[in-house]
């Protein structure tokens, strides 16, 4: 398997064991594949819950700019729901698994189709 492989098998585990999410897991290695090099690197691979500027970065880059939606507090919400299931003490927070838990929340699966 290759190391990108590697790391949807673990976050599909994520999503299973932390999140209580049994996940599709064509949309999760779409997401994993839009993610790029970062997924390699291991602070941008990560998301801080208690950062402003990370939550803001997921909310502008992702939300606004990849998944369409326009600005709102419902935005700002949905993250702090999504980190909330996750586990806010859980200290390895994945990106591809936190965008992969808003685009099911948004049911924006079709913009990686």
């Amino acid at each position: 398997m290759s190391k990108r492989d590697d790391l949807i098998v673990k976050y599909a585990a994520d999503l299973k064991d932390k999140c209580g999410v049994n996940p599709d897991m064509d949309l999760l290695t779409k997401v994993t594949v839009g993610l790029g090099p970062s997924i390699y690197n291991a602070d941008s691979s990560t998301v801080s819950g208690s950062d402003e500027k990370e939550l803001a970065t997921v909310k502008n880059n992702f939300l606004i700019k990849k998944l369409g939606l326009s600005d709102s507090g419902d935005l700002d919400g949905a993250i702090d729901s999504v980190i909330e299931t996750y586990g806010r003490s859980n200290r390895n927070k994945y990106r591809a698994v936190i965008y992969y838990m808003l685009a099911k929340h948004f049911k924006k699966e079709s913009v990686y189709k």
